[in-house]
């Protein structure tokens, strides 16, 4: 006999829809054990993965690390988008390396502002 309530998915997560500069854009943000995973569309596609995470180092200032693992490699909005989030990411208790999916028809700062101010407003860290 099955149970009435479906299983839970294991890994705690958000998703949600919004509207950024006349586009529909969905994110979903996952935390796992050792990264976080936000994806953020407008194409229904993943588009564009970075990775990101923070220098572990002996300077007083800490250092950032991003880098395209495929996609655009020309699009610098995706990686000050990726930028802006490991940095807040990296001010929690439990700063994790972040794996971001851009899929976005519109590159422009208004556009990377809006995700970073939604993914923020709705952050697991």
């Amino acid at each position: 006999m099955m149970s009435s309530s479906a299983p839970q998915f294991p890994v705690v997560h958000r998703s949600l829809a919004l509207d950024i500069k006349d586009h529909k854009t969905e994110l979903v943000l996952c935390s796992y054990d050792d990264h976080f995973l936000i994806v953020a569309s407008q194409i229904g596609a993943f588009g564009t993965i970075l990775h990101a995470r923070k220098e572990e180092g002996v300077t007083v200032e800490p250092t950032f690390s991003v880098s395209v693992v495929f996609g655009k490699r020309d699009e610098p909005m995706m990686v000050a988008c990726a930028r802006q989030l490991i940095e807040n990411i990296s001010k929690s208790a439990t700063p994790k390396p972040l794996l971001l999916s851009l899929g976005l028809r519109d590159h422009t700062l208004d556009t990377v502002k809006g995700i970073v101010s939604a993914v923020i407003e709705n952050r697991l860290w």
